[in-house]
C-alpha cells in the first residue's frame, strides 16, 4: 500500500461512519488533529505514516476489521454477507437444494472479505478431523458451483445427511476418496451414489 492509499482509507472510513477525519480520531481516543491533512507530511515535506497502534484503535472504535481497511485502501468492496449454518444443522433436511445451494429459513449471516463474484455460503466447523487447519468453531466459506479437483478442500453432504469437511483425494467414475488433515483419521471412500453434493472451500475465518 502507498502512503496515499492509507490516508484515503482513513478518509473513507470516517465518511462511512458519518464523521470527519477529526471526528474519527476523537472517537478512537486520539488527538483530534491526528488525521488532519497537515499532519500527513512532516514540516520537511516527508511522508508521515499512520502507526499500527493508531490504526488498531480506529478499527476497534468503529468495529471494522483489518480486511475492511485494506479493501478501502485498495478501492475494493468491503466484503459480503453470506448465509451461515452450523454443521449440526447442515445435516438436517430443508437447508440445501439438490445442488447444495442454501434454501429455507434458519440461516444466520456472516461477513467476509472479497469473493464478490462467487455464490457462496458459510458453515461453522465442528469436530477435529481437519485440525490443525480448521478447528471447531472456525467458519468456512463454501462455493457450491465451483469446480473441484484433487487436493481441494471440500464440504461433502451424503444422502444420509452426514456433512464432512475434507480434502478431495482420488476420484473414479464410481467412488471418491476423502482425506482428513488430522492424522488420527484415515482416508474415507464414498460411492458416488452416496453423495448428495460437494462444494469447494474458498476461505476460512479463525
Amino acid at each position: 500500500m502507498r502512503h496515499t492509499d492509507i490516508w484515503k482509507a482513513i478518509d473513507a472510513l470516517a465518511a462511512r461512519e458519518g464523521l470527519s477525519p477529526s471526528g474519527l480520531a476523537r472517537k478512537a481516543g486520539l488527538d483530534p488533529t491526528a488525521f488532519n491533512k497537515s499532519k500527513r507530511t512532516t514540516s520537511d515535506g516527508d511522508t508521515r505514516w499512520l502507526s499500527t497502534e493508531s490504526l488498531a484503535k480506529v478499527l476497534t472504535a468503529v468495529g471494522a476489521s483489518l480486511e475492511d481497511f485494506a479493501a478501502l485502501a485498495e478501492g475494493r468492496r468491503q466484503g459480503h454477507t453470506a448465509p451461515l449454518l452450523g454443521f449440526a444443522k447442515a445435516g438436517s433436511d430443508g437447508y440445501f437444494d439438490d445442488a447444495g445451494f442454501p434454501i429455507g429459513n434458519g440461516w444466520e449471516e456472516v461477513r467476509f472479505p472479497g469473493l464478490e463474484t462467487e455464490t457462496v455460503y458459510a458453515l461453522e466447523i465442528s469436530g477435529d478431523s481437519m485440525e490443525p487447519v480448521y478447528r471447531s468453531g472456525d467458519r468456512i466459506v463454501v462455493a457450491p458451483d465451483a469446480t473441484v479437483r484433487r487436493g481441494d478442500r471440500v464440504v461433502v453432504r451424503t444422502r444420509e445427511g452426514e456433512v464432512l469437511a475434507k480434502v478431495l483425494g482420488r476420484q473414479t467414475e464410481r467412488t471418491i476418496e476423502l482425506l482428513s488433515l488430522n492424522p488420527k483419521y484415515g482416508p474415507r471412500e464414498l460411492a458416488r451414489s452416496e453423495l448428495s453434493w460437494m462444494g469447494r472451500i474458498l476461505w476460512a475465518s479463525q
